[in-house]
C-alpha cells in the first residue's frame, strides 16, 4: 500500500494497461509531455507510435479515437480541459455514442476519453467548468467520475477494458490529492456506488470534487446531532439506483451535491429518478446543492463563492432535518 496522488494513480493505470495490451494507445494534445503529469514518461516506455501527440483539435481527437477503436485498437484519448469536450460533442454524441447501435451491434467502440475539469485554479470560464451532465443525454456512453486516487486508478482500468465508449471526468484540483492505493492490481466495477459514511437522518449524494466536502459537512452535522449518509456514485452511467434508493428509504431525505451548474445538472437527473421511483420514501423535498446558473467567474474570490461550500451543504441538511 503506497500513498500516491490522483495523477500518479492515473499514470500507473495507463502504464499497466499499455503493458497488458499492445492495442492500448494514447492520443491527445501534448500527451508525450503529460499535462498535469498524468501521461508523463509513458512515451519513453512505449514509444511514439503508441503515445501520439495531436493537433489542437478536439473534434479531430475524438474522431481519431473512433477510427482507431473500430479498426482494432483500444485508444485512450485526452481532451485537456473538460470545457473543450463541447468542441468534440459532434463526434462523441452523434458518432461514438451511437456507432454500435447504427451498425446493428456489428461493431464495438472500445475507447476512453479522459478529461480534466473543475475550478480551483482561478483560471477563468473556458478552463474551469465541469461538463459531465451534458453527456448524460446521448445514449451509448458510459460515464465515470472518480473522486479519489484509488477510484481514479480502478475506474480507468475498467474503462480501458470495456468494449463500449467511456468518458472519464477527472477533476483538476484532485490531481494532487494523495491517498493510499493498494500495490496489487484491482478494478473498480461500473455501476457500484461507494457508501463512504453511514447515516440515518439524511442522504448526501456527492459527485467528484464535492465528495470531500460532503464528508467534511457530515462531520460537522454529526457534531450537531444529525447523522448523514454520504454516497459517491462513481459512475453516472451505469448509475447505481439500488444503493441510492436503499439509503433514501432509510433516511427519508436527499441532498445532491455537485460542482456543476444547477439547471440541467446531475442533481436534476437524480432528483427526477428518486421522485419517480422512490417518492414514498421521502419525508422532505429533495434539495440540489450546485453552482449558480452563471459562467464560472474569474479570480479566486469570485470562484470561491461560485463553488458549493461545506457550509452550504450543512445549512441545507440542517434545514431538511428540521
Amino acid at each position: 500500500m503506497a500513498v500516491v496522488p490522483y495523477l500518479a494513480a492515473i499514470n500507473r493505470a495507463l502504464a499497466e494497461e499499455m503493458a497488458r495490451d499492445e492495442r492500448v494507445v494514447l492520443v491527445g494534445e501534448d500527451v508525450r509531455a503529460g499535462m498535469f503529469g498524468t501521461t508523463s514518461g509513458l512515451v519513453d516506455r512505449y514509444g511514439e507510435n503508441r503515445v501520439i501527440n495531436s493537433p489542437i483539435w478536439e473534434n479531430g481527437i475524438a474522431g481519431m479515437a473512433l477510427g482507431l477503436a473500430i479498426t482494432g485498437m483500444r485508444p485512450v484519448a485526452e481532451i485537456m480541459f473538460a470545457d473543450f469536450m463541447y468542441l468534440a460533442m459532434d463526434e462523441i454524441a452523434n458518432q461514438i455514442a451511437s456507432w454500435t447501435y447504427m451498425t446493428g451491434g456489428q461493431t464495438t467502440v472500445p475507447l476512453v476519453i479522459r478529461t480534466g475539469g473543475g475550478a480551483g485554479f482561478a483560471i477563468g470560464y473556458n478552463h474551469s467548468q465541469v461538463t459531465e451532465a451534458s453527456f448524460l443525454n446521448p445514449p451509448g456512453l458510459k460515464i465515470a467520475v472518480p473522486s479519489n486516487p484509488a477510484d481514479a486508478y480502478g475506474l480507468l482500468k475498467t474503462a480501458i477494458r470495456d468494449d463500449d465508449p467511456v468518458l472519464v471526468f477527472e477533476h483538476k484540483f484532485l490531481y494532487f490529492m494523495p491517498q493510499e492505493v493498494p500495490d496489487e492490481e484491482f478494478l473498480v466495477p461500473f455501476g457500484q456506488a461507494n457508501v463512504l459514511r453511514s447515516g440515518t437522518d439524511v442522504t448526501v449524494l456527492a459527485l467528484g470534487s464535492m465528495v470531500g466536502r460532503a464528508l467534511e459537512a457530515a462531520g460537522t452535522l454529526e457534531a450537531a446531532g444529525i447523522s448523514a449518509e454520504v454516497i459517491d456514485p462513481r459512475t453516472l452511467e451505469p448509475f447505481d439506483r439500488e444503493t441510492l434508493f436503499a439509503s433514501v428509504a432509510k433516511t427519508g431525505r436527499l441532498v445532491t451535491v455537485e460542482e456543476g451548474r444547477k439547471r440541467g445538472g446531475v442533481g436534476s437527473d437524480v432528483a427526477a429518478m428518486v421522485a419517480e421511483e422512490a417518492f414514498t420514501s421521502l419525508r422532505a423535498p429533495i434539495v440540489r446543492v450546485a453552482a449558480p446558473d452563471i459562467p464560472v467567474p474569474p479570480g479566486p474570490l469570485a470562484e470561491g463563492m461560485y463553488v458549493p461550500s461545506v457550509e452550504r451543504i450543512v445549512e441545507v441538511a440542517k434545514g431538511l432535518v428540521a
